[in-house]
């Protein structure tokens, strides 16, 4: 890890701050809004407790999808159907 610290600038003495932690707030209002946005992941957290809830939400994106079936002209189709 020190090789590729050393190759891509950065120090070894100071940890990267963690992902979704934020700095601390400059201004009342900036602390104002980190403190709204921290009650809100909490209540969404609670929100979303159950096990089950939290699986379909990591894994939505990944859900099959049945291929299309037909093509997109139908039955009532003027469109390229043989006139008689």
């Amino acid at each position: 890890m020190s090789f590729l610290r050393r190759i891509l600038g950065g120090s070894s003495g100071s940890k990267p701050p963690a992902p979704g932690v934020s700095q601390a707030p400059a201004t009342s209002a900036e602390a104002d809004e980190y403190t709204r946005d921290r009650e809100l992941a909490r209540a969404e957290a609670e929100r979303l407790s159950d096990d089950l809830i939290q699986r379909q939400l990591r894994y939505a994106d990944r859900s099959w999808q049945p291929p299309a079936q037909g093509g997109s002209r139908r039955a009532d189709d003027a469109s390229g159907a043989p006139e008689d």
